[in-house]
């Protein structure tokens, strides 16, 4: 065989008996529907242990404080606040990649294929709001009026896994669209509704940081070492200046490069000059092995951009560590009767598994009557009351949403409450509607379109 033809089946690497674990775990992380069953059964640890005979040191040990010092300057806080409002920061920065990835070059580049999601999210998040004031208007409770408005995807997602083919193809798209856009409508809510007070010196500090990046990124700078240590100095001005934290997160995902550095092509060239190296006599009396393997390997990942690598790298890290983390220091609500029928809970439900689905389903309605965008193929309007539903789930943004709402216990509890019975409702409702509805079979479907134009 030639030296540089080096595929799969011919290349032997070397086993050892980890590998006998990590394989399967690999295959566990890259199935999407494994975070949303890994987000539930820490959810349910949560609700289990704060109701158990372990709630006081459960609930104890997020109030655990954590704190740095460098000379005067102090950053003390509690672990649950560190989740929050540090590792919460890096879940918002693949929010903002895959935000900028989808209108670069996903489904919300073309505003006709992205017209249907982009009002039915709109319509998902301004009714949602709309019955929350409704019913909580003129009490201490309307401040959680951006609790019941954003989609948590891993969830949506793992339930579209469990019913398979009973999902449209369409209907995963439109719902994963109607997720992001969701995401950006959760962010602005964050800056603008649960801001009270900016303290400007701390975020000229951020925005200094910012602009910092742009030069870096002007300058050619790669090094993402370096673009860490600038993101940490934006986090903590935005931390410090009373504007949430994670904005920092968004904001920096935002700015990531959507183009590989390298032209398309490039990358088998470079590929075909290592194996020449490699495989040559001079690899054995080069003296600069290791730094030739650097070289290569720098220019290797540069064939792709800087977004689809980080989303890559920080995905199974957001959906296997962070959300976990933050439903176990979040979901662990003491239940009570009174909680179940306190009017803030109420309002939460409402909005989740009534205003959610209603908001959807009427713009979309709209939408499609005034010619504004279309229902794609294979979808009806029992699979989008379906979609939906399953939009109402709201876990992990809705909590993060109700940390920010509430300080007062009892409210804070209720809400958590409302969130917690609202997405599972809107689970159960919307995975029924869509496991009753017919199998749209798209191949006959094709040779039927085949055979008419024939």
């Amino acid at each position: 065989m030639d030296a540089h033809q080096t595929p799969d089946a011919a290349v032997t690497l070397p086993r050892e008996p980890v590998h006998k674990f990590l394989k399967p775990l690999s295959r566990f992380l890259h199935v999407e529907a494994s975070s949303g069953i890994v987000l539930l059964l820490c959810a349910v640890v949560a609700l289990v242990a704060a109701n158990s005979n372990v709630a006081d040191q459960y609930l104890g040990f997020w109030k655990m404080h954590v704190g740095l010092t460098i000379g005067d300057f102090t950053l003390d806080h509690s672990l649950k606040h560190w989740i929050n409002d540090g590792l919460m920061a890096i879940f918002f920065f693949v929010i903002g990649l895959e935000v900028k990835r989808e209108i670069v070059m996903g489904e919300l580049q073309d505003f006709r294929r992205a017209a249907l999601p982009l009002i039915a999210a709109l319509g998902g998040m301004v009714i949602p709001a709309g019955i929350f004031l409704a019913l909580q208007a003129g009490t201490a409770g309307q401040r959680g009026w951006g609790v019941p408005m954003a989609t948590d995807i891993a969830f949506v997602v793992g339930c579209m896994a469990v019913l398979g083919r009973r999902v449209p193809a369409a209907l995963r798209i439109v719902l994963l669209s109607l997720a992001i856009v969701d995401d950006i409508g959760a962010i602005l809510v964050i800056a603008f509704g649960y801001t009270e007070q900016i303290h400007w010196s701390w975020l000229i500090l951020g925005l200094v940081g910012i602009g910092i990046v742009f030069v870096l990124q002007r300058l050619g700078v790669r090094s993402i070492g370096m673009y860490t240590l600038v993101g940490i100095l934006i986090w903590l001005g935005f931390h410090e200046s009373g504007i949430h934290a994670t904005i920092a997160g968004v904001a920096l995902g935002l700015l990531t490069p959507a183009r590989a550095y390298l032209e398309r092509g490039i990358g088998g060239t470079l590929m075909h000059m290592a194996s020449d190296l490699v495989h040559g006599e001079e690899w054995e009396t080069n003296d600069h092995r290791a730094e030739t393997v650097k070289k290569y390997r720098w220019l290797s990942r540069e064939t792709i951009s800087p977004l689809e690598y980080l989303i890559y790298v920080l995905h199974p890290w957001v959906a296997f560590v962070i959300m976990p983390l933050f439903a176990l220091a979040n979901a662990g609500v003491v239940l009570s009767l009174s909680d179940l029928t306190s009017s803030v809970s109420i309002a939460v439900i409402a909005g989740l598994a009534i205003g959610k689905p209603l908001g959807i389903l009427f713009c979309s309605w709209v939408a499609v009557k005034l010619g504004i965008a279309g229902l794609p193929t294979g979808i009806t309007w029992r699979h989008m009351t379906g979609g939906g539903l399953l939009a109402g789930i709201g876990f992990t943004m809705a909590l993060f949403i109700t940390s920010l709402a509430f300080v007062d216990p009892d409210l804070l509890r209720a809400t958590k409450v409302g969130v917690l019975i609202g997405s599972l409702i809107s689970a159960i409702v919307g995975m029924t509607i869509l496991a009753t509805a017919p199998i749209q079979n798209e191949q006959k479907l094709s040779t039927g379109m085949e055979s008419a134009g024939g």
